[in-house]
């Protein structure tokens, strides 16, 4: 049996077998938001089947492949789809990814996702710039033994998202008159949607929005040094007290209908980091 150090290793050389530059950035593509990669000039495109240790996403909308090459002449990792827990994954192998970008140099990784919104003044559509989070998914990936070639026993969260790209992607939102918020994204373990009362006590808790991913990710990049920025775009109202039955397919509309706008807020922020 490797151990986690050995699995990043043997993942990261089999992408440098195909890939030989250092990424500067790791992006992770959510529901419905995959057409990002229609801008990256790709090098590369590998089935996360041929890539040691990957999991395979089971997620509807999800390719499940690594795209390598640049972004407006800056080098990227993008995952064209992620995994989740409710698809059974544990938590440590679910960021595995996120420990081979670091691994091949990245130094920022990228989230996005689809979630629903909480918070009333917001709309279907709009796009959140996470400036913090909340894991009430009954797990954590730091759990166990800490390797201490990957990270600290003890990492600090007082600014998982560096709030400097916040600030940054409010920037780039309105000056592309793009409607953007900030605000707290919870995550669950899913599969299914929340009841009215479940919803009701996460907003009461201080979340605007909720969703099914990117805690783990984050947790990790924190532990390992990556520096993040993170967009949720809302794909359905989640109000108690107005609450409608979840359609699958118009939440992947929303997000394929916003993915433009996302696309701008990526491309800004990551431009900034040539500056």
């Amino acid at each position: 049996m490797l151990d986690l150090f050995e699995k990043i290793a043997e993942a990261a050389k089999a992408i440098r077998g195909q890939w030989n530059k250092t990424p500067h950035a790791g992006i992770i593509l959510g529901t419905g938001l995959g057409s990002l990669v229609a801008e990256i000039d790709v090098e590369a495109t590998l089935d996360y089947a041929d890539i040691p240790h990957f999991p395979q996403s089971t997620a509807v909308s999800h390719a499940g492949r690594l795209i390598c090459g640049t972004l407006d002449g800056l080098p990227v990792m993008a995952m064209e789809g992620r995994m989740h827990m409710y698809e059974g994954y544990p938590l440590k192998l679910i960021t595995l990814p996120v420990r081979v970008m670091q691994a091949m140099g990245a130094e920022l990784l990228v989230v996005s996702n689809a979630c629903g919104g909480m918070n009333p003044t917001y709309r279907c559509g709009d796009i959140m710039i996470i400036e913090d989070q909340i894991n009430l998914m009954g797990d954590n990936p730091l759990i166990g033994v800490n390797d201490d070639r990957l990270g600290p026993r003890f990492p600090d969260m007082c600014e998982p998202y560096e709030l400097a790209l916040v600030d940054r992607a409010l920037c780039v939102a309105r000056a592309a008159d793009i409607v953007a918020h900030r605000g707290v994204f919870v995550a669950v373990a899913g599969p299914n949607l929340e009841t009215r009362a479940e919803y009701r006590f996460l907003r009461t808790i201080g979340a605007d929005v909720v969703g099914m991913s990117t805690v783990p990710e984050v947790l990790v990049a924190v532990h390992c040094g990556l520096r993040c920025v993170g967009f949720s775009v809302i794909t359905d109202m989640c109000l108690a007290d107005a609450l409608k039955p979840a359609n699958v397919e118009e939440i992947i509309a929303v997000a394929n209908e916003a993915e433009p706008r996302l696309t701008t807020l990526v491309k800004g922020v990551l431009a900034l980091e040539q500056a």
